[in-house]
């Protein structure tokens, strides 16, 4: 299959070019922008406040609004894009389809519909916060193999079928909410819309270590998988006579990414395009050697969403934009461009 067979010449070229130096100054200039961002992100808002008054006097309204508002926001936008923007990545390497993303197959509505269901049953019977994250990670990694199963056909994984299956997963999960938004009361089906808007609105700092806390486990994992997945490239034949274990591969990789959907979703919900923005524009400007790729997709998709959701912040100040509404603006017009890019010749990295 063409998209199995991929174009293993750029791959190697990219993989043999990748030095120490040239990764770390890539991924400075990455940290830099970020903290740029971050601290855009944190001085910049609907309200003006004095950053002296924020750190000298903890009873001042600059000091609640910085360090009780923007600040544990900002923290977990940067963890949230991290997260998505590197599942994004090493999806993307796994089905060898560069259209692949959480939010386009689908995947983070089934962990928004289990996030949904938790929240509304641990109310009802119990079971605390911790609920919500274990329930999300689950309906997330089964969205993740059934998606693939489906998309599979004669032992293959087509890359247009990938899609479609997203496609018709996106609905089902979507009908499936409303109808729980249709039977519980105003205040769940506030938190539902929030889900399905993707939004950053009142994090706390402990949600967002237990957050970071997940996704670095799975982007550890992602990390040390990322010599087979430039492997992988190569179609699953030429990766196992080179020593890849694809069918484990593939296991680590589903659990990995639904942990971080799953962690990402409980707290943010739907926050599409993340995953599909940053890792092709990092591809197209570093290459696509994974050993770099899935650590500036990391810093780039915190960059990213910390920018979103500031936007999403002042557009309209004193309301506020969903920070999912500003990535999908983004994002369906580069998914389009990105369709007819790769329509043009077979699906591949």
């Amino acid at each position: 299959m063409n998209a199995a067979a991929g174009n293993p010449a750029p791959q190697r070229n990219s993989a043999a070019h990748l030095t120490r130096s040239r990764l770390l100054s890539i991924l400075a200039a990455l940290a830099i922008l970020l903290i740029v961002c971050a601290a855009a992100g944190a001085l910049f808002g609907s309200a003006h406040i004095s950053l002296v008054r924020a750190f000298s006097d903890p009873t001042s309204p600059d000091h609640a609004i910085f360090f009780g508002a923007r600040l544990p926001r900002v923290l977990m936008g940067v963890i949230v894009g991290a997260m998505l923007a590197a599942v994004g990545t090493a999806l993307q390497a796994l089905v060898r389809n560069p259209l692949a993303e959480g939010g386009i197959l689908g995947i983070s509505g089934g962990g928004a519909l289990g996030a949904i269901l938790a929240l509304v049953m641990s109310a009802k019977l119990g079971g605390g916060e911790a609920a919500v994250p274990l329930c999300a990670f689950g309906a997330a990694l089964l969205s993740t193999v059934a998606v693939y199963r489906l998309a599979m056909v004669d032992g293959q994984l087509e890359p247009f079928t990938l899609l479609l299956v997203g496609v018709i997963f996106n609905a089902f999960w979507g009908a499936a909410i409303m109808l729980v938004n249709s039977v519980v009361n105003f205040y769940y089906a506030h938190s539902i819309l929030f889900w399905l808007m993707g939004s950053l609105e009142a994090p706390t700092y402990r949600e967002a270590a237990m957050v970071a806390g997940l996704g670095l486990a799975g982007f550890a994992v992602l990390m040390f998988q990322a010599r087979d997945l430039n492997l992988l490239s190569l179609g699953d034949e030429s990766a196992a006579e080179l020593g890849v274990d694809v069918d484990r591969l593939r296991r680590t990789i589903f659990v990995a990414t639904s942990v971080m959907i799953g962690a990402a979703v409980s707290v943010s919900g739907i926050i599409s395009f993340v995953g599909l923005i940053v890792p092709h524009t990092l591809r197209l400007v570093f290459g696509a050697d994974h050993r770099l790729l899935l650590p500036a997709s990391l810093i780039g998709g915190a960059a990213f969403m910390v920018a979103a959701d500031l936007v999403a912040r002042v557009a309209i100040a004193p309301a506020e934009i969903p920070v999912g509404a500003i990535t999908a603006l983004c994002g369906g017009p580069f998914f389009i461009y990105m369709l007819r890019r790769e329509g043009r010749r077979p699906l591949s990295l």
